[in-house]
């Protein structure tokens, strides 16, 4: 089923992002097979005023201003339009009904402008994707009539402060009317699946080449002077989204092992006890293209992340980046995590935690990381992108051949 057919693709990820993108990915997939319109979020009126000086913000400016096209081609089968256009920043007005009215109107402002360039690229029968825009994305099929609507839910984004006041209701909605729901965890298929019965998991891509154990690197200087075993975390340091007071206990508890935290911090990581303890070593930003010269220096890798909402149904890319590095894990005990339950350690507070650290330690072998690498290589976009197809293609009254 090699058909080629027409995918309008729409999200809160813009295609000029600097971060990881799971629906930029994806784009990039589905563009493989099919022809991709992927449409950049509008500036906000709010954005426009704080004159942010980010690269996403000014490319926005110079579209209104008529320096940039609107619409670029990027391959011969994908096209990303910036829509020229200011919408209202509306997020602030507390009746969710009042909100929905002023959103109507940035939605058709919007949809006006998509329908231009659907026109001009023919795109007469299409699939609209939305990625988890609950707000600008939310009367977009009314608006723009497509033959199917998939609504991708990548995170449990309602438990954001920006999305509260209105991202409960409005998501519901979505998900209701939406043919097919596709969600990156089996936690948030469960969500999904409360107001929509055609809901599935369909995975979660990674790129994983630069995190290859047969790429010939150089252990950094750094870790060459640790004689302890290292256990090591690379990501952001943040309080949102990692546990500081559990590894202050862990790295105070054992100070047999080195604790190697690469990453940016943030303020409570910069007050925290760990810069008091000998055996914990901040390291500090280091390039992307480095990144797994430091795993690969790991004995254990981790992810001691908060338990909270978000943390519940977010899906953990940097576990796909230690496992196909081989490396044994340890990490927070989460519904998602269970995806992994086979080839990760997981724990749940301080004395699982050393208990599994040193299982990790002890029980790594070579068929192990064989495994750990082989289950990380079936996470590639291909198999995400070839999953929501295969369920476009099972969608009952919709013909995709």
């Amino acid at each position: 089923m090699n058909i080629q057919k027409h995918i309008l693709i729409f999200g809160l990820q813009p295609w000029d992002t600097t971060m990881g993108s799971n629906c930029k990915n994806l784009a990039l997939e589905f563009s493989k097979q099919h022809k991709v319109l992927y449409v950049n979020r509008p500036i906000s009126r709010f954005e426009l005023i704080k004159r942010e000086k980010t690269s996403v913000a000014q490319n926005r400016v110079a579209v209104i201003n008529g320096n940039k096209p609107s619409l670029e081609q990027v391959s011969p089968t994908l096209w990303v339009l910036t829509p020229p256009i200011v919408t209202e920043s509306i997020n602030w007005i507390p009746s969710y009904k009042i909100f929905q009215k002023f959103n109507y109107w940035n939605n058709y402002r919007l949809a006006r402008i998509i329908k231009r360039y659907l026109k001009q690229l023919n795109f007469k029968e299409f699939v609209l994707f939305n990625d988890s825009s609950m707000f600008m994305g939310f009367y977009l099929k009314e608006l723009l009539t497509p033959d199917l609507f998939i609504y991708y839910i990548r995170d449990y984004l309602i438990s954001q402060k920006y999305f509260k006041a209105h991202g409960k209701k409005a998501e519901k909605h979505l998900i209701q009317k939406a043919n097919i729901v596709t969600c990156n965890s089996e936690y948030l298929r469960q969500y999904a699946e409360q107001y929509n019965s055609n809901a599935y998991y369909v995975g979660q891509g990674c790129d994983l080449e630069a995190f290859s154990p047969y790429i010939s690197t150089e252990r950094p200087t750094y870790l060459k002077q640790l004689s302890k075993p290292i256990i090591g975390y690379v990501g952001l340091l943040t309080s949102r989204r990692l546990n500081i007071q559990l590894l202050e206990q862990l790295a105070a508890n054992n100070p047999q092992w080195d604790w190697v935290l690469v990453g940016p911090e943030d303020d409570h990581f910069k007050q925290s006890s760990l810069h008091q303890l000998s055996n914990v070593h901040f390291l500090g930003f280091q390039p992307a293209d480095k990144l797994a010269r430091y795993i690969k220096g790991f004995d254990v890798c981790i992810n001691p992340q908060q338990l909270n909402e978000m943390s519940k149904g977010n899906y953990p890319r940097k576990i796909d980046e230690y496992l196909a590095m081989g490396k044994p894990v340890v990490a927070t005990q989460t519904p998602t995590m269970q995806t992994f339950k086979n080839y990760v350690y997981l724990a749940h507070n301080v004395e699982s935690y050393t208990q599994q650290l040193d299982r990790a330690l002890q029980e790594d072998s070579v068929t192990k990381r064989k495994n750990r690498i082989d289950f990380a290589q079936t996470h590639t976009w291909k198999n995400s992108a070839d999953l929501i197809i295969q369920h476009i293609y099972k969608t009952p009254n919709y013909d995709f051949s």
